[in-house]
């Protein structure tokens, strides 16, 4: 790789460096992965660095989609991620500003939550969520439907209906305690360090997220 990016040195080559670049940071793709200078980007256009060393490629914005996108850590859906001021060398690379669109499978986040948990659309842009928890000696079901929001850089689901599917008394007594269990507060995965989820939503195919980073440093 390192002797490719020395020899670099037609703008045919810098846009397939670009692919490189944002498949390092979200992980290895699937489908068709398109990338080419972005033409909308907001704001004034990367000035170019003129400190930029031998082995590094720098690009002013590369734009990039694709259908899927599978890393070690999760999987994202029609994903757009759109990098400005990107330096790309042998070590990595580093991003002035980077914006990602995707779709976050639902089984993604349950994963990441734990065992026994799903999550599946409950219709008005509500989230539902089903949990196998051990409370006051049962062994119960825990059903919830809750609101989506990104708060804090993060995606948190705060319940707003909770079924335990047991006798009123247990309700009323474990309630409390399945609210903290159904209460979801993650880092959105298989996104690089230092990307803050800034909205979200909830589709039938998963959480429709927007994220953004500035000064994104991803290393080998």
């Amino acid at each position: 790789m390192k002797n490719f990016l020395l020899g670099v040195g037609t703008t045919l080559a810098v846009l397939v460096v670009g692919v490189f670049v944002l498949l390092l940071v979200l992980g290895s793709a699937g489908g068709d992965p398109v990338a080419v200078p972005s033409p909308t980007a907001s704001g004034p256009a990367p000035q170019q660095p003129d400190d930029l060393e031998p082995d590094e490629t720098w690009l002013g914005s590369v734009e990039l989609r694709s259908e899927d996108v599978v890393s070690a850590d999760a999987e994202l859906a029609d994903v757009v991620a759109s990098g400005s001021g990107v330096r790309f060398s042998p070590e990595g690379l580093r991003a002035d500003r980077l914006d990602i669109d995707a779709t976050i499978p639902f089984d993604t986040v349950a994963e990441q939550v734990g065992e026994d948990v799903r999550i599946y659309p409950a219709g008005g842009g509500l989230a539902g969520i089903q949990r196998q928890v051990t409370l006051l000696g049962r062994d119960v079901t825990v059903s919830a439907t809750g609101t989506v929001v990104a708060d804090g850089g993060q995606l948190l689901i705060e319940p707003e209906t909770i079924d335990l599917g047991g006798p009123a008394f247990l309700d009323s007594a474990a309630s409390a305690l399945a609210r903290n269990l159904v209460t979801i507060r993650e880092d959105v995965p298989g996104v690089p360090e230092g990307m803050a989820l800034t909205d979200v939503e909830v589709t039938d195919a998963g959480f429709a997220a927007s994220l953004s980073g500035t000064d994104v440093v991803i290393t080998r």
